[in-house]
Order: C-alpha cells, then sequence, then structure tokens
C-alpha cells in the first residue's frame, strides 16, 4: 500500500475513533481490523513518508477559501498566528527541551516539552443570516530553537501567501510577541495583506512629521515621540469593553509606513494601557458591520467606524479556541512518536481530520444539518457511520468467503439499504 494512502487510513482512524492516543492505539483498535498492514507500517509512515506535511496548509487554504459565499468575496480574510506548547514527560523525543510558559498551571514557569507555531484562517460564510468566521488552523511546525518563532511563522505565512490571490483584504492577526520586523515585512512582499496587532506598552512611537516649512534643510522624518499615557485621549465612554483613543503615528517597527496606533484600558483615568498597530485604514476595508455576528462590530456606528481595525483583532481570539479543542477532544498533543518529523507529521493529520469536521458542512450539502452543532458533535455522529459501515462490509465479507448463505447476503444488503448505504 503506498505511503499516502497509509496516512489516509490514520485520519480515517482519527475520525471513527474519535481520538488519537496513539498510533499503537489507533491500529488495536481500529486499522488492524481494516487492513493487513503492521503497527511499524503506521510509524513508517509518519517518519519517512515522501509527503510534506507542510503542503496540507496550502491545500486547505485553497478547499476553506472555496467555501465563501459569492457575496461575501469582498469580505476581509484573517491569518492568525500563534504558538502553543505540548508538555511532554519523557526526554527521548526528538528536539524536546525546557521551554518557558507563561500560562503553565504546574507551579513553575517552565516545563519540558515541544513549541509549535501554528497558523489560522478565518473565511466569512452565513450563519443565521448573520456573517460568521469559520476558523480553519492550516498547520503546525515545531520551533527547533536554530530559527526564531517569527521567522518560523514568517515562512508559514509567506507558504500559504500564493493561495490569497484573488483576495482584496488579508489581515494578519497577532499578538506582541510576532509584531516585530521579521514578521511585519511580509505587508510590503505582497499587495494585499496587512496587520493587526498587540504591541509592547513600551514600544516607541513618533507623531507625524510637520508639513514642510519650504525653509532650507532637511525635513524632519518623524514627529515628537509620543506617549501612549499622555498623548492619546481616551474615548468619553467604553467602546466595547474599554476606554480608547486612536491617532495616525510613525514606529520604527514599521519603518516609514503610517499606521494606526489604538490604547486601550479599563479605567478612564487609570489602570493599564494596552497598544496595538494597524496597518490598515477602516476606508480601506469593505465590511458589512450591521450583518456581523461578532460584537462590537454589528454595534459599530458612523462615530465607531475609526475603531474598526481594533475590533477585528478579536477574531485572533479564535485560535486560542482552537488550541483548547484539540487538545482537550482531539489529543493533539498525546502523541507517542519520537521522531520530529514523526510527530510533525502526526500532529498535522490530526489537524487535518480537525479542519474536515469544520469545512465539510459548508462543502458539502449532505452536511448541511451539522453547521450549527460543535466539530466534536459531528466527529461522533461521523465516527459511529464509520464504524458501522466497516462493520458491515467486514461481516458481509466474510459471509460470502464462508457461509455463501444467499439468504443471509439479501438480508443484510435490504438492511444496509434502509441505512443509506451502497455497498
Amino acid at each position: 500500500m503506498p505511503t499516502i494512502e497509509t496516512l489516509f487510513l490514520l485520519v480515517l482512524s482519527i475520525l471513527a475513533m474519535e481520538s488519537a492516543d496513539s498510533i499503537r492505539s489507533l491500529y488495536r483498535h481500529f486499522l488492524s481490523g481494516i487492513t493487513q498492514k503492521s503497527l511499524n507500517a503506521f510509524y513508517y509512515a509518519c517518519s519517512y513518508a515522501k509527503a510534506d506535511c507542510f503542503r496540507f496548509m496550502n491545500v486547505t487554504a485553497a478547499m476553506a477559501l472555496k467555501i465563501i459565499p459569492q457575496n461575501l468575496a469582498s469580505q476581509p480574510v484573517f491569518l492568525c498566528i500563534d504558538d502553543t506548547m505540548a508538555a511532554k514527560s519523557g526526554k527521548k523525543f526528538e528536539d524536546v527541551s525546557k521551554l518557558f510558559d507563561h500560562a503553565a498551571h504546574n507551579g513553575s514557569n517552565y516545563m519540558n516539552g515541544h513549541c509549535f507555531v501554528s497558523v489560522m484562517l478565518c473565511v466569512p460564510v452565513w450563519n443565521k443570516n448573520r456573517v460568521h468566521y469559520l476558523s480553519v488552523p492550516l498547520g503546525y511546525r515545531m520551533w527547533q530553537k536554530k530559527e526564531s518563532k517569527l521567522e518560523l511563522a514568517a515562512s508559514m505565512v509567506r507558504q500559504v501567501m500564493p493561495e490569497f490571490k484573488t483576495m482584496k483584504n488579508v489581515i494578519l492577526l497577532c499578538d506582541s510577541w510576532y509584531v516585530k520586523k521579521n514578521l511585519v515585512s511580509i505587508v510590503d512582499e505582497y499587495e494585499n495583506p496587512d496587520l493587526i496587532g498587540n504591541a509592547r506598552s513600551d514600544s516607541v512611537i513618533y507623531d507625524l512629521p510637520p508639513q514642510r516649512t519650504g525653509k532650507r534643510g532637511r525635513p524632519a522624518l518623524h514627529g515628537k515621540k509620543l506617549s501612549i499615557r499622555d498623548d492619546f485621549n481616551l474615548s468619553d465612554e467604553k467602546i466595547g469593553d474599554y476606554y480608547t483613543a486612536v491617532r495616525r503615528v510613525l514606529t520604527n517597527i514599521f519603518g516609514k509606513r503610517t499606521v494606526m496606533a489604538f490604547v486601550t484600558s479599563p479605567e478612564k483615568e487609570s489602570g493599564s494601557r494596552r497598544l496595538f498597530f494597524s496597518t490598515i485604514f477602516p476606508e480601506q476595508l469593505q465590511i458589512f458591520c450591521a450583518w456581523q455576528e461578532k460584537s462590537p462590530l454589528n454595534q459599530t456606528g458612523s462615530g465607531r467606524m475609526q475603531f474598526i481595525p481594533l475590533f477585528l483583532y478579536a477574531f485572533r481570539w479564535n485560535i486560542e479556541v482552537s488550541y483548547y479543542e484539540q487538545k482537550t477532544f482531539w489529543s493533539l498533543c498525546s502523541y507517542m512518536v519520537r521522531s520530529r518529523k514523526g510527530i510533525e507529521m502526526l500532529v498535522n493529520l490530526i489537524n487535518i481530520s480537525y479542519c474536515a469536521m469544520k469545512l465539510l458542512p459548508y462543502s458539502d450539502e449532505l452536511f448541511y444539518g451539522y453547521r450549527s452543532v460543535s466539530v466534536q458533535e459531528f466527529r461522533f455522529a461521523l465516527s459511529e457511520q464509520i464504524r458501522r459501515q466497516v462493520f458491515y462490509a467486514i461481516f458481509v465479507k466474510n459471509i460470502e468467503t464462508s457461509i455463501k448463505s444467499t439468504s443471509i447476503m439479501n438480508a443484510l444488503k435490504q438492511l444496509i439499504q434502509q441505512q443509506g448505504y451502497h455497498l
């Protein structure tokens, strides 16, 4: 059996078993019953397959873009960038190391494990007469410390950018770790991407350069240095959950490009302030605010239009939801493969299974009814049907080879037809 078919069987087993605790478990409870291949064949396929698991990102992105309705084609799509940790107790995994995790709950900020950088695509679809953004994680790559997470994230974005040639607005969303030159330079490499990101509150920002006076001498490259506490006047009322201020600025991160700087605070006079940058301006966006499912976008009036880029940053939270779902319900971090390539292959196969449950209800009318349920519910329903059909197929094969009973065969085929299957 070719390696690609072996990988396909692994995806099928992940869907059928509703988990992927280990390849051994998948083989023992499912794969051994449908194939003559040995357990080692599946370990070999993960670690030595010639298939490039990172090309899966392009295929998934292309499939996700196809489900965008024609009347939503002008809406922006989002690429969320982040990283997540996978704790491992053993030390025999390739590239396992001590990692700093600010969100660790083990009494220490350090953990033993792997770090994966990932990219998620959010595309607009209709859901109950509202514009709903469907979140599809494109893939994972393991950070090996020989290159920075910024460079790794940038290479992943560059890989999928050819799929977005026809899109008007492709907006990168990332937190303060990734708002640095290594990644923001992508905005200048292509025609349609922009970036909205959280930034360090101590980032150096400047006012726009003053108007030229006509006097001799070199014109100023920028205005005075700005303070997010003294030079940003917060709104009189909360915009969403925060008091907010906005102005156009210059910053070394984006070179000579003028960007929008947003400052938010939970309190009007006191409290910490957060800083956000956006390379895209509200007038460059064509977004159906009144039809948006996500608040406060659907509450945006004419006076709040300048804050739209800040509201769009909220879509970045979808990648955190995806991490939670995949770790809790899809065994994303339960892998027992030791080689780096094998780990990356298995993690991305789990991700493909997850994406299939996201995309099928929108790409195939037969699954239309599952648009309003969670991916876990859809997988449960699909896994039940997969196991039932496998049972019927094996049962029929055994009857045909040993019993040769026409009456049993006819009764079984009639039962299968009633269930809606075809052999």
